[in-house]
């Protein structure tokens, strides 16, 4: 017997919803309209303290945080948008707070979460770090509370119907669970090590795209790296391409010259600029072709050019002993031959 198709039932409201209702979906599909960005909050284990003080600190940056029930949210939607992705039904579970804001949905999430609560701890906490009972007057009088001290092995003493701590000890290590008598301590003397930051479970953009936690965590340096080898990358290529911008063409005329300059020098192309690179190279070569043949042939009586370098002492020396125009001569002669020695170099290795 073939199986009968089975068809969805869904639910069609036939009564008009309530007045109170109405008001709320109404306001949820204004702030969905002038808000360009939603952020969906998870308010399960979050404390009232924390919850307040990041209500205020909301506000102070013009976002608008409120509390509504799912069901008339996912209802402001629908009548907004028409429809609601499964991925958003998804976020509208258990109880939420809604963040509406125009700012950079990126930068907001960095700030909710480096922008912790301290609260006092509670049992069940991880230790953030070493949790540390501070050495001196507790301002409590003796009691039962004396019995905790005990159990967490903190040295005391009474002073004055004080209580004091002798000195400061762990009562708990970084990573460590805090059990209920280290956070009934730890709340006596006010310390509150824990940081409490809002839950996000997402933020929705423009009513329909949808940004995870895990999104929304960027590494901004990682960002600016690929950023910065991107701008390069596209210097690079607008360089060799020579595409004319300003900022292009100052590097791109630049290398032209160079480049024009090094195939006139290779091409022998002599002008103004050029001459004293040909000049130098047609020495240098005549030189190193003259060290090579010299030893062969000495019958040829080639000389070759040596310009060695005079150590330290030696210049101090001879600048010391050389007259005024001597030292004039000594600076010519360092910065290498003159024309006339380079010709008279020439002629004598090719027999002019």
């Amino acid at each position: 017997m073939a199986s009968q198709p089975v068809f969805k039932r869904t639910y069609v409201r036939t009564k008009p919803y309530p007045e109170e209702k109405v008001r709320i979906i109404n306001e949820l599909k204004e702030l969905f309209s002038k808000y360009e960005t939603v952020f969906v909050i998870d308010l399960h284990e979050t404390s009232n303290r924390v919850l307040q003080e990041y209500r205020f600190w909301l506000r102070r940056r013009g976002a608008r945080v409120i509390k509504a029930k799912n069901t008339l949210v996912l209802i402001a939607l629908r009548q907004l948008m028409g429809s609601v992705s499964e991925d958003i039904e998804k976020l509208f579970t258990g109880e939420n707070l809604l963040v509406f804001t125009n700012e950079n949905p990126f930068e907001l999430a960095k700030w909710i979460w480096g922008t912790g609560v301290r609260r006092e701890a509670m049992p069940g906490d991880v230790a953030p770090f070493d949790l540390v009972a501070p050495a001196g007057n507790t301002n409590m009088g003796p009691g039962p509370i004396m019995s905790k001290f005990g159990k967490l092995k903190i040295p005391i003493k009474v002073q004055d119907g004080k209580i004091w701590i002798v000195k400061d000890t762990v009562v708990a290590k970084r990573g460590d669970k805090i059990n209920e008598d280290a956070a009934e301590i730890l709340k006596k003397l006010n310390v509150k090590p824990i940081f409490e930051t809002l839950n996000i479970k997402a933020a929705i953009m423009k009513g329909k795209y949808v940004i995870t936690t895990d999104e929304l965590r960027i590494d901004t340096k990682a960002y600016r790296t690929m950023i910065e080898d991107a701008a390069r990358g596209a210097f690079n290529l607008a360089v060799n391409t020579a595409y004319p911008t300003p900022e292009v063409l100052r590097v791109s005329i630049a290398k032209a010259h160079m480049e024009a300059i090094n195939l006139a020098v290779n091409a022998r192309y002599v002008t103004p600029e050029t001459a004293q690179y040909i000049i130098s190279r047609a020495a240098a070569e005549a030189n190193a072709l003259a060290s090579v043949i010299a030893p062969k042939a000495p019958e040829l009586g080639l000389q070759v050019v040596q310009q060695a370098q005079q150590t330290k002492t030696e210049a101090t020396q001879a600048a010391a002993e050389s007259k005024p125009e001597e030292k004039k001569a000594e600076e010519k002669k360092e910065e290498g031959p003159s024309e006339e020695e380079i010709a008279s170099g020439l002629s004598s290795l090719f027999g002019g």
